[in-house]
């Protein structure tokens, strides 16, 4: 099942769900929900939308996954030193 049809599924229970139900599905991820909320501030939101922009304009610096690797390696290696 894809997280779609999940997702779709999850919202349809809950539409129904009696309420102690709901209260304990809500009790599992409320501090999730309550960081995720938290998380982006608007400076944050900005800079991720710039970039997200830069992006689909082809601007944004972007790195091959062999240049990640290596960097990576490179980093790895300097800190053992």
């Amino acid at each position: 099942m894809t997280t779609s049809a999940i997702r779709e599924k999850l919202v349809s229970y809950l539409q129904v769900a009696d309420d102690k139900k709901v209260k304990a599905i809500y009790t599992m991820v409320e501090d999730e929900i309550n960081t995720a909320e938290n998380d982006w501030d608007e400076d944050f939101a900005t800079d991720l939308a710039n970039r997200s922009k830069e992006f689909a304009e082809g601007t944004a610096k972007t790195y091959s996954w062999e240049e990640t690797k290596q960097a990576a390696i490179n980093s790895v290696a300097s800190k053992k030193k």
